[in-house]
Parts: structure tokens; C-alpha cells; sequence
């Protein structure tokens, strides 16, 4: 048998290839295009509506900025002073008849002045010491002008205190046990009498002792600034109470201030229950306008005065105050009045009127949006003077000044001073304040 013939087997190659699925037909080219102008599109209007978005907010919050800076209130204009503080007047020596022993001084309150005759020493002041005696007790318990004030009632230490005095031939005021004295007589027959023992009573009666009343006295004197002052007790015979004129003038000016003190102190006499009518050592009250206020004698002292009158200087009333310690020889009293007469009259001519503010007087400088308009004084003001003093003048802002303020609106005030002497001047505007523009309240 012979071999059969047959044609050769054929094997494809086997691969990954055979495993693939077919791609997807592409798309024609047309069909390509169109798909990208979409995509470009659709991001261009996100671009778009992003932006507009932005302007939107932009536009909200540019509201709500301008419509901030258009509702808040305007800051107040700045107001700045342009008048100088302090007014001086030219020194000058002055010369006044001091007298030739002892100690004197002079004051003029109204004008802040006081004037002593050389370097002062304590010394023995005797009654004057009254001076803060009544002092502490109006403090501790004032009374209006006229008025009697409380009842006190006089214990048997106040009739020891009356008798001792008697015997030792203080001044003094008769008393009885059980008696009933206002306040008001009590210090009357201390500043009219000088009534020793009336000091001691009065002492007892607020402080409950005379040293713890002591101690009252000298706290007050410091308060006053009466710094070469020391009280021993409360009527001036113990010689440990000392001071010097300068400072008795600053208890004497504020006691003066006091209607009730004042009232008194100008009495010749004072009728008591007891004592009956008693009157006043005090020399020259009553001639030349001499209105008090007190005066005292001891040994140790001499003769000392403290006087006050008011006199008529450039048409107004001035209260000047005179103390004088430390006299000798035959009438010591009367000497030491004399010589205060003659101090109080020789300060009017020294004291001058002058001018420190002039009505139309720029004041103070008011400024809003870059301008600036004046504010000036109404009035003028003149005060008394005295050689070398000076007066202040301190400008006040009004706190409700605002850039709507028109011409004539309050601007402040400036407040003159000099001594006691006060004088308020109303400051106003010369033109409406200027006003911010558009753009500035805006920037």
C-alpha cells in the first residue's frame, strides 16, 4: 500500500491579539469638533458667571461701605485754645508803713496776696489765738447768719474755769451752774470779750477735753497752711500758743468768709443772761470802715491786732486785713490797732485794675475738614491787681459741639482767675463749622 499524499497542515500564531476586543469605530472627523466647541463653551460660561458673581459682591459690599461712612456721625471738629494761660502783672517794689517792734502783715484775698514786714517768727500771740478757736467750732458746727445754734449747758468746770480766771485777772465772762447759752452767745462773748474761759467751755463741749480740741486746732492750722502755727491751748494765755501775722491773716480771711463769724466780730458789746452786757477790747472798731476782727494781750505777747475793713478800690468793695503782734508801752492795744489802720490804708493806692480779657479776643481755634473758624470771648473781664501777681485764664471746650454747630453757637468758656476773684466768660463761634464733603466723609 502506498503512502497516501496530503497537503501541510497550517497553525496560526496563538497571542494576547487574538484576546482583544475590537475598538469602536472612530467617529467621523465632523462629530470630533463638535464635542470640544461644547466643552469650550460651557467653561467660558463658568468663567463668566464666576466674575459676575465677584462684580456682585463687589457692588454689595461697596454699598454697604459707602452707606456705612454716610450714616456714622462725623468725628467732632478738633478745638484747640490759642489764648495764653497766664496774664502777669509788671513787678514793682512796694513800701508800706511797717511798724518799728514787732511783727506785721497785711492780705488782700480777693487779690491772693499777703505781704509779711520782714522774715517772721513764732511768737506768744495771746487772744488771737481765738481766731482758730471759733474757727474750729463754726467748722464742727456752723451756723447761719443770726442763727443761736444748740443749747450748752454750763457744768461746774466752767464756773471753776470763770473763777480761776477772775483770779488771775484774765478776761472773762460770769457764769453759773445749770446756765443755758446758745452756741451763738458763747462765741460771741469769746470774740467780742475775749472771754477766756468761754474758749476752755467751748473746747469741752466738742472735743470733750481741751487737749483733744488742741489737737483739732492744730490739725486745722496745717490744713490752712499755717505752717509756723502751734497751739498750746484754746484761749491765748498759755504762751506755748505762738504764730506770726502771715499766718493768723489765713484763719482771719477764711473766718471773714463766714457770715456768722463776720456778723459778730463786728459787735462793740454782747448782752448774757449772766454776765449781762460785756464789750469788746478790740480797738478803733467801728471808725474808718474797721469791721473787726479781733484783738489780744499777754505779757509774753504784747499787743496784738488783727483788723479788717473794706474799702472802695476801682468801684468795687475790697475786704484788706492787717495783723500786727508783738507791741510794748502804755496802750499796746490801741498801738497795735493804730498801726493795722495805717497798713489797710495805705493798700488802695498799690492796687491796680487791669484788663486780662478782651471782648472779640480769639480764644481758641475750632478746625473740621482742613478750615478752621474762630472762637472768641464775649466780654471783657478787668480784675484787681497787685504788683507781680498773675492771673490764669484756662479755656473749657463745650462737649456737644458738633460740624452742624452755626455761627454764634457756645463754643465753651474761659474762666478768669485772680485771688477769690472768678470770672466765667462764654466763648462762641464767629462761623458755622465748615463741613465735610461727599468725598471726605467718604475718604
Amino acid at each position: 500500500m502506498s503512502p497516501k499524499s496530503s497537503a501541510p497542515l497550517m497553525v496560526a500564531p496563538f497571542g494576547l491579539d487574538s484576546l482583544r476586543e475590537p475598538a469602536p469605530p472612530a467617529p467621523p472627523p465632523r462629530e470630533r469638533g463638535r464635542h470640544a466647541v461644547h466643552s469650550h463653551r460651557r467653561r467660558r460660561s463658568a468663567r463668566r458667571l464666576v466674575l459676575l458673581v465677584a462684580l456682585l459682591v463687589l457692588l454689595a459690599a461697596a454699598a454697604v461701605f459707602v452707606g456705612v461712612r454716610l450714616t456714622t456721625p462725623d468725628p467732632p471738629p478738633v478745638v484747640t485754645p490759642v489764648v495764653h494761660r497766664t496774664v502777669t502783672v509788671p513787678a514793682q517794689s512796694v513800701s508800706l508803713p511797717w511798724p518799728t517792734t514787732g511783727q506785721a502783715a497785711i492780705a488782700v484775698p480777693s487779690i491772693g496776696i499777703d505781704v509779711a514786714s520782714g522774715p517772721e517768727h513764732p511768737a506768744p500771740v495771746a487772744s488771737l489765738t481765738k481766731l482758730m478757736t471759733a474757727y474750729v467750732i463754726l467748722h464742727d458746727h456752723p451756723l447761719g447768719l443770726n442763727e443761736a445754734g444748740p443749747d450748752i449747758t454750763v457744768t461746774q468746770a466752767d464756773v471753776d474755769d470763770y473763777n480761776n480766771d477772775t483770779v488771775d485777772d484774765d478776761s472773762n465772762a460770769q457764769v453759773t451752774v445749770g446756765e443755758q447759752l446758745t452756741e451763738q452767745q458763747v462765741l460771741t462773748g469769746l470774740l467780742v470779750h475775749s472771754a477766756d474761759n468761754f474758749a476752755d467751755l467751748l473746747a469741752r463741749w466738742d472735743a470733750g477735753s481741751t487737749p483733744a480740741f488742741v489737737a483739732k486746732m492744730n490739725a486745722g492750722a496745717a490744713q490752712l497752711g499755717m505752717r509756723q502755727s502751734h497751739f498750746a491751748d484754746a484761749s491765748g494765755v498759755d504762751p506755748g500758743s505762738t504764730s506770726t501775722p502771715a499766718d493768723l491773716l489765713k484763719v482771719a480771711a477764711v473766718d471773714m468768709k463766714n457770715p456768722a463769724f463776720a456778723s459778730m466780730v463786728q459787735m462793740t458789746s454782747v448782752t448774757l443772761p449772766v454776765a449781762g452786757t460785756i464789750s469788746t477790747y478790740t480797738p478803733l472798731l467801728g471808725l474808718q470802715g474797721i469791721i473787726g476782727v479781733k484783738s489780744g494781750f499777754t505779757t509774753a505777747a504784747g499787743g496784738c491786732d488783727v483788723l479788717a475793713v473794706v474799702r472802695t478800690v476801682h468801684g468795687q468793695p475790697v475786704l484788706l486785713l492787717a495783723a500786727v503782734t508783738g507791741q510794748t508801752g502804755p496802750e499796746v492795744l490801741a498801738q497795735a490797732g493804730l498801726h493795722g489802720l495805717a497798713l489797710v490804708d495805705a493798700l488802695g493806692p498799690l492796687i491796680g485794675s487791669m484788663p486780662v480779657l478782651r471782648g472779640g479776643q480769639v480764644v481758641a481755634d475750632v478746625s473740621e475738614a482742613g478750615r478752621s473758624v474762630d472762637a472768641r470771648a464775649t466780654a471783657s473781664v478787668s480784675l484787681l491787681t497787685w504788683p507781680g501777681v498773675t492771673a490764669t485764664r484756662v479755656f473749657r471746650p463745650a462737649h456737644h459741639l458738633t460740624d452742624r454747630a452755626s455761627r454764634g453757637a457756645s463754643a465753651g468758656t474761659v474762666v478768669v482767675t485772680l485771688g477769690t476773684q472768678r470770672v466765667v466768660v462764654p466763648v462762641r463761634l464767629q462761623q458755622e463749622v465748615p463741613r465735610q464733603s461727599l468725598l471726605q466723609r467718604l475718604f
